[in-house]
């Protein structure tokens, strides 16, 4: 089965082609570039980026997949002009067939997500494929199924999914392929928006995450250890570093990550004054590192603490990570911590499937496709919640 995958939720345009599991290519381009100077996304300019950059995105793919002219020329054609061109005919289809093309149908950036939508159609009419919709986040998930190029990591169910990246932050109950259950999802930002706008109030560059987590290791490398709080605790910022409260919100497996956030804002304010976000870049590197370390490490301990609930909710030990912070080195020690002296099974995706890529959401189709499940809704969903598909 050979399936051609399309991505454009939220700022990267991304085509692979999977076969039988292995991985003929898996283009991604990233568009942080463009957002830098706004320290976020600006969804206008990345559905402008997205029309322009998929013809040649799918050019490459095709091309690193040992597709050649005119197939790739007839493709790229379909892609630009939306259906099939003239100049497709006997011959110019030569290749290995394609049988499936899979897309990101939400949740996303709505005129992103028309941008894969549109090119994943004209690519499925022209090669006379089935066309699927899936949901991205199902795809951070299932990322962690892949091992190099090879999808040869196979999710022991039941599982406590956490899927954590810039636009969502989610717990699930995963009982089998497409058979999903949200325990519980953020109230406000997702944990990435979150690491985003601590580091615009500290004025570091986009995308926030590798940035507050640069910074937080040089503080670790100084060895500066900022008190754990106790269960409940809000603790106060101390001499030799500081710390922030923890959200754990025991009511519920629900995220907040917004209080967080205020809390680094009030105490720049109480380090700099009323102006301090002009004054931010003025910040000593020593303090800038000490509140990065102290904000990652609350964010870190409360996705962990969230899981281990969830976990002992439901009798489960097993955890798969996936989305863009799960590329964090502090979460990633702490879930290995967890392993070691509970006896949890906790896999990560690998770093380079964290971040949005055709990979992921072309193994949501092939796991689809294993179930006999070749339709479903095809519409795009900006804020698209479904997530389970049988």
């Amino acid at each position: 089965m050979r399936i051609l995958a399309f991505e454009t939720t939220c700022d990267e345009t991304s085509v692979c082609l999977l076969d039988d599991g292995r991985l003929l290519s898996n283009i991604v381009f990233s568009q942080i570039g463009l957002h830098r100077k706004y320290s976020g996304v600006v969804p206008e300019l990345a559905s402008r980026a997205h029309l322009e950059k998929i013809s040649p995105v799918l050019c490459a793919a095709l091309s690193k997949a040992g597709y050649e002219r005119p197939f790739l020329d007839t493709c790229v054609d379909a892609v630009t002009r939306h259906g099939v061109p003239q100049t497709a005919g006997k011959g110019r289809l030569n290749g290995p067939k394609i049988d499936a093309v899979v897309f990101s149908r939400g949740p996303g950036l709505p005129g992103a997500l028309l941008v894969s939508r549109v090119a994943a159609e004209a690519a499925a009419r022209l090669l006379g494929a089935k066309l699927l919709g899936v949901n991205h986040l199902e795809g951070h998930f299932l990322a962690y199924e892949y091992d190099g190029g090879l999808a040869s990591r196979r999710i022991k169910f039941p599982c406590i999914g956490l899927i954590v990246s810039g636009g969502h932050t989610e717990l699930w109950l995963a009982e089998g392929y497409g058979r999903y259950k949200v325990l519980g999802r953020t109230r406000d930002d997702a944990a990435g928006e979150a690491f985003d706008k601590v580091a615009k109030l500290l004025g570091l560059e986009y995308p926030g995450g590798p940035s507050v987590e640069k910074a937080a290791l040089r503080a670790g490398a100084r060895g500066a250890a900022h008190p754990r709080p106790k269960k409940g605790e809000a603790p106060a910022a101390k001499s030799s570093g500081f710390a922030f409260p923890r959200p754990y919100m025991e009511d519920s497996f629900d995220f907040s990550f917004s209080g967080l956030k205020t809390a680094v804002a009030y105490r720049l304010r109480d380090l700099l004054g009323a102006d301090f976000y002009e004054k931010s870049r003025r910040l000593s590197q020593a303090g800038q590192s000490g509140i990065c370390l102290a904000f990652e490490e609350a964010v870190t301990d409360t996705l962990v603490h969230k899981t281990v609930k969830a976990c002992s909710a439901f009798g489960i030990k097993r955890v798969v990570v996936g989305g863009g912070v799960a590329a964090n080195l502090r979460l990633r020690r702490k879930f290995s911590e967890l392993s070691g002296a509970a006896g949890y099974e906790v896999g990560f995706a690998e770093k380079q499937y964290c971040t949005d890529n055709a990979a992921m959401v072309a193994l949501c189709g092939a796991r689809r496709l294993d179930y006999g499940v070749s339709g479903g809704p095809l519409d795009i969903a900006p804020d698209l919640a479904e997530i389970s598909w049988r």
